[in-house]
């Protein structure tokens, strides 16, 4: 008999925890689990990639502008969802970690249950652990079973506060569909690449991607005389100070913006290096899909860099200064890869810890 499982999250739309979740659902035998995931907005570019055998459902929060309006129709909303699904799954997974009424259904959906936390939470607060503290609250972490991390990094950070959560605690990198994003690397695009290019492919978000970080290194390089262009594929809620801040310096001929992408990795094929410029890091899924492409990775230190460290690419310091010093080594002297990836073995490998977990 399948087992069933429950997934909930906010979205779909572009992000790296969305993306993960997607390539997830793409390599669980539909044969083994019934599968459902539950969205707060069932909306999102990656929507059209979940399998059609899984059930896709809308768990809608109430946006009133009286808050004791809006709360009365949310906790009525999730008592009757409780009553409905108490311990109806034989697994439940908030996926989402910033999903509160996500993290709220998966603890009433199945006594066995998993949080799954995609960031550093403590650099995400910037150092203020009341805050932490708060929102970790907020979605109810001690009362999940599991605490599922994407990477070590993030783990070992979390448990130097809250160390009485060690035995609940592990570690599953984010899993990647590597048959699809070669496939996808192949699709022709009416772009020409005519100097040394660099791609950056994300959230234009600057608290945590540091975008700026590349401007200012270009500017530099422009300004030294090196011929080179910058990709940057991706949207978010600092898109047009980028834009502004480009025209000002006048980098139009050298950062060229693409928007959203469903299909990223044609850009990732073309370009000779993949940039990251975050101050910190789940574990970044750009780190896999550069690597399952064979392209260098420029990246700041953040989480589990150590495995791309000379090995992948150019790890440097977390600021402006470094980016440009990388860039520019790049320029000079490129960067060969050391050793090919494997990411059928990373992804089988992290599907016997995602199983074993589910199956428990």
């Amino acid at each position: 008999m399948k087992k069933k499982i429950l997934f909930t999250a906010y979205s779909l739309s572009l992000g790296g925890i969305e993306k993960a979740l997607v390539n997830l659902l793409n390599v669980l035998d539909e044969n083994k689990y019934d599968i459902t995931l539950i969205l707060e907005k069932k909306e999102g570019i990656f929507l059209e990639q979940i399998p059609k055998h899984i059930k896709v459902l809308e768990y809608h929060i109430d946006d009133n502008k009286n808050i004791f309006v809006r709360k009365l129709k949310n906790r009525i909303h999730l008592l009757k969802w409780k009553l409905k699904n108490k311990n109806q799954f034989d697994f439940a997974i908030s996926f989402a970690t910033y999903s509160i009424p996500g993290s709220h259904l998966a603890l009433s959906a199945s006594r066995k249950n998993a949080l799954w936390i995609h960031n550093n939470y403590y650099q995400l607060y910037e150092g203020n652990l009341k805050e932490m503290k708060k929102f970790f609250h907020r979605i109810k972490m001690k009362k999940f079973k599991h605490h599922v991390y994407v990477s070590y990094d993030n783990m070992n950070t979390i448990l130097k506060y809250f160390p009485n959560y060690k035995n609940r605690s592990l570690v599953c990198n984010n899993m990647i569909d590597y048959k699809m994003i070669r496939e996808e690397a192949m699709k022709p695009i009416s772009l020409k690449k005519t100097v040394t290019t660099f791609v950056n492919v994300g959230r234009h978000e600057e608290h945590q991607k540091r975008l700026s970080r590349i401007i200012d290194a270009a500017d530099r390089l422009k300004r030294e005389g090196y011929q080179f262009q910058v990709w940057l594929v991706g949207d978010g809620v600092n898109h047009k100070h980028y834009v502004e801040q480009i025209k000002t310096l006048h980098l139009d001929d050298v950062i060229i913006f693409f928007g959203k992408q469903k299909n990223p990795y044609p850009y990732y094929k073309l370009a000779d290096a993949v940039l990251l410029s975050s101050k910190y890091e789940g574990y970044p899924v750009v780190f896999v899909e550069a690597m399952t492409l064979n392209k260098p990775i420029i990246t700041t230190a953040v989480s589990d860099y150590q495995e791309i460290e000379n090995k992948y690419g150019i790890v440097v310091e977390n600021n402006a200064s470094s980016i440009y010093y990388a860039m520019k080594e790049f320029l000079e002297h490129g960067f060969e890869i050391k050793e090919p990836f494997d990411p059928q073995k990373f992804n089988d490998k992290m599907k016997a810890i995602l199983e074993n977990l589910m199956n428990e």
